[in-house]
């Protein structure tokens, strides 16, 4: 089974997130998770719901701050392996060509 996941952790400030989001990237490395951090979060891969949502909680604790907002969606598909890439795979497949834009 692979469950995999978009975490989005962030405190709620005005300054730049930065720093706070680099602490929860980096606590994900404690787990045995794959994961790709993009502009609106990082998407996680795990073998056990319990591995990513224990890897979800140390991200989030991780993070500092009065308030801290965190948004996890997660899919988990019982009846199949399929890892993020293989979803990515299946929509390029049905475009014809790559699942991204050049904005110039």
């Amino acid at each position: 089974m692979t469950v995999v996941a978009l975490l989005s952790v962030a405190p709620v400030i005005e300054d730049s997130m930065a720093g706070e989001v680099a602490k929860a990237v980096a606590a994900l490395d404690e787990f045995d998770v794959d994961y790709e951090t993009n502009p609106m979060g990082t998407v996680i891969e795990a073998d056990e719901p319990g591995e990513l949502f224990a890897a979800a909680q140390a991200a989030h604790e991780a993070v500092d701050g009065d308030r801290v907002s965190t948004v996890l969606k997660i899919d988990d598909k019982r009846t199949s392996d399929s890892s993020a890439d293989d979803k990515v795979d299946a929509v390029e497949r049905e475009l014809g060509r790559e699942a991204h834009g050049d904005r110039e």
